[in-house]
């Protein structure tokens, strides 16, 4: 069986907001790596402890991943200096 993909409304939202072509097809790209090995990403520590982030660009691609139920969670897009500053849901 594949790994889950689950995909939050925060993630959703900030997807809609990007009118570049280019940069959909980078960040999906990214994905499948994640996808592929969701090790891939960099630990957040702090109050972010346990998610991961991916560099798209000047974005950051936020996620975590569930090795139990082998289910990853994308979680955020934001640029760097927004995405820190947003509180957890």
């Amino acid at each position: 069986m594949g790994k889950r993909i689950v995909r939050t409304k925060r993630f959703d939202d900030s997807l809609k907001h990007i009118k570049d072509k280019g940069l959909k097809v980078r960040i999906w790209k990214q994905i499948k790596k994640i996808i592929k090995e969701p090790s891939i990403g960099d630990f957040l520590s702090y109050e972010r402890r346990g998610e991961r982030k991916i560099y798209v660009g000047p974005f950051r691609l936020l996620y975590s991943y569930d090795k139990n139920s082998d289910t990853i969670y994308l979680l955020d897009f934001d640029k760097r200096d927004r995405i820190y500053k947003k509180k957890r849901k």
